[in-house]
């Protein structure tokens, strides 16, 4: 095993709670909390669509999650490397929602992150969600393989 410097565990350890914090704002359904996890110039890209810009990409936040009744993530283990000030990470989470038509879902995929350091802070620059699976709860929908970064 590689021995990590100080800073680079506390890196890691600020990067997990960026994506936890990121999490939790969707299951609050707080737009003022998710928009804080975003570097100013930061990239979403989800379901077919992307935007750069945080007041873009809030933008496209309110747009997705107006069509939801309910909903919770649940974000898994994930990998990270940390370069200084910069960093890339692989999440996979796990999404169970009702639309506003009541219609149950499940979405399980995967986030390819870029992360920066501003000012002591670890944001996200980019965001990219692959779905690995989207359908009925009960998995008969359609399934991917995980993509290549």
């Amino acid at each position: 095993m590689t021995q990590r410097s100080p800073e680079d565990v506390a890196s890691e350890l600020a990067i997990r709670d960026l994506v936890a914090r990121y999490a939790d704002a969707v299951n609050r359904g707080d737009a003022a909390a998710w928009s804080e996890t975003w570097a100013e110039d930061g990239c979403w890209s989800v379901a077919g669509r992307s935007e750069t810009g945080r007041e873009k990409v809030v933008e496209l936040w309110h747009t997705l999650m107006a069509g939801l009744e309910w909903v919770v993530q649940l974000v898994h283990t994930g990998t990270i490397e940390i370069d200084a000030d910069r960093a890339t990470a692989r999440w996979y989470l796990t999404e169970l929602n009702r639309t506003a038509d009541g219609t149950a879902g499940l979405l399980v995929g995967v986030y390819h992150d870029e992360c920066v350091c501003e000012n002591g802070q670890w944001l996200f620059k980019s965001r990219r969600f692959d779905f690995l699976y989207a359908g009925k709860p009960d998995v008969s929908g359609a399934h991917f393989p995980v993509p290549e970064i």
